[in-house]
């Protein structure tokens, strides 16, 4: 045994060790010379939110009982650690077998079930490389939400919840029928989750989900299940900073998006002014058909339809509202030697003042009271002159109606020790993408212009967002800003085979698959005649894939499993267009990415002692990265796109979960990896206001950078006890290393460096990339369950950050902001992990 896991290890530490060498070409000094700064992340309570749409939360859908797994998926949240370092759209997500992938952006969307726990709790989960009897599925494994009458257990269970994080009360129930004698099965489920202000101040939670499901089973073969779940939720945003405003307020989770209001009754309350609401049901219809003992059939319709938004400030021909507006800090004004100012604003700062260090939002009401104007040519009607206190500041509202509609039909075979799955998919999804007014915050009207348009150009017309009404006065509930609708279509085909044998398995799988997307404007935009109404150009993209995987069988204990895939994608719509809200603009040189990955593992099953040693490894190639930011040394607003995006994944995973006496165990987790770029992408500046490209084929020396937003190891070890009595108490101690922002990328440019020399202080100062200190955290969770008659009580409850350590930067980002004539003048922001937080819960069962 000892010796099996010994090559495992040889080979996993090679392999780490292979190609970590910098890149000693033209320029390498770029990737040469990375060392370790001063750490400057945040987890927020998106973070730590289950239900959170931001998030990489694929481990909390968790039913598999692989130590590494569950360890990561629960005890490395906190930290941001993303297993093998994948994105969670490498995780497919199915309810009743039907893919649920956004097609804008290629990540399921988990808020659309959130809080319904009882419904998702025992989710089908293979997490990797794997055989999948519903898809082809992402390289890094699928979870597979039952969402069907019948699985939901027989009887009632209530249950309520108590915490200090994004929400403080959670109440649920859930009713099932099972399968009555008359062949029909029903099931509801209901919950609530509320806090009038989450772990962070300013900040609120109100949700509700709902889930229903009818199944009548015709006879032996045929059976119909109908399902609806959804989740409303509106929640109060936090952000993060720069270190100067932590240092300032004397406080790592200062939230700068609230401020007192004061209401016409006199009474003040907070008000959040960046607030987050979702509402996407989803509704599936399964047909299964047994056609005979070996063979099954299944076809699922699924309807997605809703919205989701965000509700923040806007503001024209004003002062920027928001508290950490960089002018608005000492440093700033220390920079430009003004001691004075630098002085006032470190006062202010610090006076405890609200004024000053939260939204103002009295005098934003005061700004649009006194505005009073009159716009002439109003409404697109020459001499119409409209009178009346024209906003200033307004909040609106930026809405995403998705409809998505999905069919999926797949064939299950048994012949003798083989299986053989095949099946099509195909998705269509609309995106209504547009905003509204919200709250003109005592003013009468917005004027519908671009105010830096109006600022870079001469022609009025430019500045118009709908030329169909020039001038138009908007009131609460108008669209304004931008408004077009995003299609995408998906189509797949994919077979499967496995094959058992008495000391080996193994199976392959194929997969077709072919994406179109196209935008289709609904308003001609004033500064893009040609390229903002009427449909654009269809783009269509073919793809394949295929993996394989075998299981050699040491024994009845001990396995190696090796898997191996090649792949490529589709770019998505979110990452071709460039500025989708105002024209039709693609990245020049769209192409699939390529996908290869594979891993090995040594695994070990007794009853009291279980292991997994696995060594993987994942490039991908040719992948595009799109921002936009306000570039100080252009002086606009420019969409910042990379092409030609490497990335390489590898590393080692090991988890090993064994008894010690009685009921007494430990467990202990591993996860060291190297998570890097993996190329020099081509970069193309455009701006944001115009067809104008400001700058191509700017090669960014981003390889062997790290990919930031994540520790690139960690490790775990717990024990845990359980009693005779239905009672159990675990804790774990958790430490994450390598921790890294993501780096800017025109800070790694020789556009950058003009002026310096490699002997010069600033030369590393711009190049390094930023690292954060090591962390630690301590968890524990314990639960007892009773029997009362025929009710089963069960209590439950864990600790996260049991030590309270409120030090722990846990990410952030480099800004993409850069004056080379003050390199200092952008610090990354970053933020805090949360302190000591809970969750207890009390369910009964009858």
């Amino acid at each position: 045994m000892l010796k099996n896991f010994s090559l495992i290890a040889v080979l996993g530490f090679s392999c780490l060790n292979a190609n970590a060498q910098p890149d000693t070409t033209k320029l390498s000094t770029f990737e040469d010379t990375l060392n370790d700064n001063t750490p400057v992340f945040v987890t927020t309570l998106d973070d730590i939110d289950p239900n959170s749409s931001t998030g990489n939360v694929s481990g909390l859908l968790q039913s598999s009982r692989d130590v590494f797994a569950s360890t990561a998926g629960f005890n490395f949240f906190a930290a941001r650690f993303r297993i093998r370092g994948y994105n969670g759209d490498k995780t497919t997500i199915f309810v009743n077998g039907i893919p649920t992938g956004d097609l804008v952006n290629g990540w399921s969307q988990y808020y659309k079930w959130g809080g319904l726990n009882d419904v998702t709790r025992y989710a089908e989960t293979k997490k990797w490389l794997t055989a999948n009897p519903y898809h082809f599925g992402g390289i890094g494994g699928y979870s597979n939400i039952d969402a069907s009458a019948t699985a939901i257990r027989k009887g009632w269970r209530i249950s309520y919840a108590n915490a200090n994080r994004a929400y403080s009360h959670r109440l649920m129930a859930t009713w099932g029928t099972g399968m009555q004698a008359n062949g029909w099965a029903f099931a509801v489920s209901l919950s609530g989750r509320y806090a009038k202000e989450g772990y962070i101040e300013g900040t609120h939670y109100n949700a509700a989900g709902y889930f229903l499901s009818a199944k009548k089973k015709f006879n032996e073969r045929h059976s119909l299940n109908l399902s609806v779940l959804g989740s409303a939720r509106e929640r109060g945003r936090t952000n993060i900073f720069v270190n100067e405003v932590y240092q300032l307020t004397g406080n790592n989770y200062h939230n700068t998006n609230w401020g007192w209001q004061v209401l016409s009754s006199g009474d003040s309350i907070k008000r959040n002014a960046n607030i987050k609401r979702e509402h996407v049901p989803i509704i599936t219809l399964n047909h299964e058909w047994e056609i005979d003992d070996q063979t099954k059939l299944k076809t699922s319709l699924l309807t997605s339809f809703g919205k989701s938004g965000r509700e923040r400030l806007n503001w024209y021909d004003a002062q920027d509202p928001r508290p950490d507006y960089y002018r608005k800090l000492p440093s700033y004004w220390e920079d430009l030697n003004n001691q004075a100012m630098a002085d006032l604003w470190r006062q202010r700062w610090t006076s405890g003042n609200t004024r000053y260090t939260q939204i103002d939002w009295t005098r934003l009401y005061r700004a649009n009271d006194n505005n009073l104007f009159a716009q002439e040519d109003a409404d697109g009607i020459t001499g119409n002159t409209v009178t009346g206190k024209r906003s200033k500041y307004i909040m609106e509202n930026q809405w995403n109606n998705e409809l998505s509609i999905a069919f999926a039909s797949v064939l299950n075979k048994t012949i003798d020790k083989m299986q053989l799955t095949a099946g099509v998919y195909h998705q269509y999804q609309r995106n209504h993408v547009y905003k509204t007014i919200s709250d003109l915050l005592g003013g009468d009207y917005w004027v519908d212009v671009d105010q830096f348009a109006e600022q870079d150009f001469l022609d009025p017309i430019a500045a118009q967002n709908n030329l169909a009404i020039t001038n138009n006065t908007v009131r609460v509930g108008d669209k304004f800003g931008w408004n077009y609708y995003m299609h995408n279509h998906e189509a797949t085909a994919f077979a499967q085979i496995q094959y058992k044998l008495k000391k080996i398995d193994w199976y392959v799988a194929a997969e077709l698959s072919d994406q179109i997307f196209y935008r289709e404007g609904l308003w001609q935009n004033g500064r893009f005649l040609a390229n903002s109404l009427g449909k654009s150009k269809t783009y269509n993209f073919f793809n394949y894939a295929g993996k394989a995987g075998i299981v050699y069988k040491i024994s009845g204990r001990m396995f190696v499993t090796a898997n191996a895939a090649y792949l490529t994608e589709a770019p998505t719509s979110r990452a071709a267009f460039i500025s989708p809200r105002t024209r039709d603009f693609t990245v020049n040189n769209l192409m699939n990415e390529t996908i290869y990955t594979g891993d090995i593992s040594y695994i070990l099953s007794y009853p009291k002692l279980k292991m997994r040693a696995t060594y993987y490894y994942m490039e991908r190639k040719d992948a595009i990265w799109s921002r936009s930011f306000y570039h100080d040394e252009y002086n606009t607003f420019v969409n910042y796109v990379m092409e030609g995006v490497d990335y390489w994944h590898q590393g080692i995973e090991f988890g090993v979960d064994g008894n010690l006496v009685g009921g007494l165990s430990a467990n202990g987790v591993m996860a060291w990896g190297q998570h890097l770029y993996n190329s020099r992408p081509t970069a193309y500046v455009y701006r944001d206001n115009s067809a104008e490209m400001i700058d191509s084929n700017k090669t960014v020396y981003l390889r062997n950078y790290k990919i930031g937003g994540m520790p690139q190891s960690a490790a775990s070890v717990g024990l845990k006890y359980s009693g005779k009595n239905y009672w159990f108490v675990a804790v774990n101690f958790n430490y994450f290393i390598d921790i890294y922002l993501d780096p800017s990328p025109d800070k790694r440019t020789a556009e950058a460096v003009e002026g310096f020399t490699t002997s010069d202080p600033q030369w590393n100062e711009i190049l390094d990339q930023t690292r954060l200190d090591n962390g630690y955290t301590v968890n524990i969770m314990g639960g007892k369950s009773f029997k009362i008659g025929d009710y089963f009580l069960s209590l439950f409850g864990n600790i996260t950050n049991l030590t309270n350590n409120q030090n722990f930067i846990t990410g952030g980002f480099e800004q993409l902001r850069y004056d080379k004539t003050n390199i200092d003048k952008f610090p990354p922001r970053v933020g805090y992990m949360l302190g000591l937080n809970y969750f207890v819960m009390a369910t009964l069962r009858f």
